[in-house]
């Protein structure tokens, strides 16, 4: 039995579907592929609590820089919003 039988942001159809998260660590970002209830009408994603209870972990790895057997994607920029005279 799913958790959600309808999205309760929207009433929508719900179903389970394979997603990305970004998470954010400090100035690390992991993303992390899960499965979620997600809603068709709106796109509200619902998790687990032994789900969101893994993302805390890795948000606090990232934090304390405790990369290990994490892999590698490229690097991040940041760019500043060009100044106009």
């Amino acid at each position: 039995m799913k958790p959600f039988s309808q999205c309760p942001v929207c009433s929508g159809e719900v179903v389970e579907k394979e997603v990305e998260k970004l998470l954010r660590g400090g100035v690390n970002i992991a993303v992390v592929t899960v499965r979620a209830e997600v809603c068709l009408r709106c796109g509200e994603r619902m998790y687990s609590k032994e789900t969101i209870s893994y993302f805390e972990q890795i948000r606090t790895k990232l934090a304390h820089q405790e990369v290990v057997g994490f892999q590698p994607l490229g690097q991040s920029f940041r760019v500043l919003a060009k100044q106009t005279a």
